[in-house]
């Protein structure tokens, strides 16, 4: 029997914030790639390493958690006034498929450096030093990103000292601002309410904020669930009972929030909405060993994503946590100390993050500007990856 050589297909390993992700040129992917489908999902599946029922990613790309397992395609922007349009999917790990129902705020970090390195953007946009304006048209939210990329002699400065907490060494900042944050075209506030009752069958009745910005997001009460906010991964990875219980929740969550018309189509969503707990500002020790103290952060929150405690925040999750804040009478907000703010400090299990989001009420209803945030990206490796024939 002969077997056909892997396909090579040009491709680079990127860090952006906390997450790493293979981003692809559109135009460099197979011809049948290049269109949403079946065979695109099966070609980044198997780039990735999934479905791997030892959840290891050892024969892929992927790194074995939802922060390592994405990946990005990226073409010059159909869009008036954007330089580049951005799709994101998330694989899933030990199952066939790929959700694409929603933005990965740490790659973004990413996007504006790969857009120019790759000639996505128009030279006489970028400085040949200072700060390079890359507008992102991010495809699968329908939302503008504006990075603030940093340029030395026309290239793109990836060394610096700034630190992000989750990231083991130093970068150079970007620094990202998510326009009209508010996830899809619907309400920032689902229900219309900024609190409200979410029955779960067998489980309890929970406080809830249901806020679309960023991302979809569930907030809830540490101590309603049973937890104190200060969680590392440990104490929630370890324990499936628990796991499962935030999964269920999650998906009466995204019922409620309209996302999905039952349950069973939270499998196929995993994505999106995320969940999220908070709690007051406490005292606690980071992943890392360090120290971080209640007068130096604002709240403590702890988000899963794709079924996993997340070892630091998902920078979409920092968005909503960002918008929440600023809004009195949110759970975030409550917890943050109910007073009026711009910007937040949330306490996670990697460190601290400090975020900022504009929010107004306009005739009852409440809208978000712009959220801002720093984070730091650079190149891994890049060339070609291979990926065997599907046939």
């Amino acid at each position: 029997m002969s077997y056909k050589p892997q396909i090579k297909i040009p491709a680079t390993y990127m860090r952006g914030g906390t997450s790493k992700g293979v981003f692809f040129n559109l135009t460099d992917l197979p011809e049948a790639a290049q269109q949403a489908g079946p065979d695109r999902d099966q070609l980044l599946l198997r780039v990735i390493g999934s479905p791997d029922p030892y959840a290891k990613q050892t024969d892929g790309m992927g790194g074995a958690t939802s922060s390592t397992s994405k990946t990005v395609i990226l073409s010059k922007s159909s869009q008036p006034d954007h330089d580049v349009d951005y799709l994101f999917g998330q694989v899933a790990i030990d199952k066939p498929f790929i959700d694409w129902s929603g933005n990965c705020g740490n790659l973004t970090a990413a996007v504006g450096s790969f857009a120019i390195s790759n000639g996505l953007v128009d030279a006489q946009r970028i400085p040949e030093n200072g700060i390079a304006i890359v507008r992102i048209w991010q495809a699968n939210i329908q939302k503008t990103i504006v990075a603030h990329v940093p340029i030395t002699n026309n290239e793109v400065q990836e060394t610096g000292d700034f630190e992000l907490d989750g990231v083991t060494f130093p970068a150079a900042e970007v620094v990202v601002e998510f326009m009209d944050p508010a996830a899809g075209g619907g309400a920032m506030f689902p229900s219309g309410n900024l609190v409200d009752t979410l029955e779960v069958p067998n489980i309890g009745r929970f406080s809830v904020t249901m806020i679309n910005a960023g991302i979809p997001t569930l907030f809830f009460n540490a101590e309603d669930l049973g937890y104190e906010g200060t969680e590392l991964q440990e104490a929630i990875n370890n324990d499936e009972q628990a796991l499962q219980r935030f999964e269920t929740i999650r998906a009466y969550g995204a019922v409620k929030m309209g996302l999905i018309d039952n349950i069973e189509e939270a499998v196929t969503r995993q994505h999106t909405p995320k969940i999220a707990f908070v709690s007051h500002a406490k005292s606690y020790t980071s992943s890392s060993g360090k120290p971080i103290g209640s007068n130096n952060i604002d709240v403590c929150v702890r988000a899963l994503s794709m079924g996993k405690l997340h070892h630091a925040m998902m920078g979409t999750a920092a968005v909503a946590i960002a918008t929440a804040a600023a809004i009195p009478g949110t759970l975030v907000n409550s917890a943050a100390g109910s007073i009026a703010r711009d910007s937040v400090t949330f306490g996670h299990p990697s460190g601290t993050l400090k975020v900022g989001a504009v929010a107004r009420e306009v005739n009852g209803q409440w809208q978000a500007k712009s959220a801002v945030m720093s984070r730091s990206a650079r190149v891994l490796m890049e060339g070609n990856v291979r990926v065997p024939h599907s046939d």
